[in-house]
């Protein structure tokens, strides 16, 4: 069993929070020193009481579906002994009414973008494995009901 952490931190200042004119703008810390800004998305709250330059948790999670596919993606194709120059994402994430009527991420689609570099590389069956595989092992892709589709740019 593993356990991780983050540390959120939210002050109001002089805001107006009975009226609901306040900063959802806030830092969240991890385990490993690393700062970010967060706020919440400008779809959902306007400016300038939310910040477009932070990072919103909605593309945060799909940010970390997408980031612990490729993770597990790259240690399939290296233990299968095929060597990878770049691996590119473009998740898209779609938030809409879910069957029970309540605003969910009802499906992300990833668009990874794998090129392969030496003598050895898979086929197009062997590509879609790898990613089938990948997701199969993906602990965030096991922990949600959101759909999970992946789209693969090229070989």
């Amino acid at each position: 069993m593993s356990t991780f952490t983050a540390t959120l931190l939210w002050e109001r200042g002089d805001a107006d929070f009975p009226g609901k004119r306040y900063s959802r703008r806030h830092q969240v810390s991890f385990d490993g020193g690393a700062r970010t800004l967060w706020s919440a998305a400008p779809q959902n709250v306007p400016a300038p009481w939310s910040d477009a330059t932070a990072i919103d948790p909605e593309e945060a999670f799909v940010a970390s579906l997408a980031s612990c596919h490729m993770l597990w993606f790259l240690a399939l194709a290296a233990g299968q002994g095929y060597d990878i120059e770049r691996y590119a994402d473009n998740p898209v994430g779609l938030m809409e009414r879910n069957a029970e009527g309540r605003i969910a991420m009802t499906v992300i689609t990833l668009h990874p973008d794998v090129q392969f570099s030496g003598a050895k590389r898979p086929d197009d069956a062997q590509l879609e494995q790898l990613h089938e595989r990948a997701h199969h092992e993906c602990y965030i892709a096991n922990s949600v009901r959101t759909e999970i589709r992946v789209q693969p740019i090229s070989a």
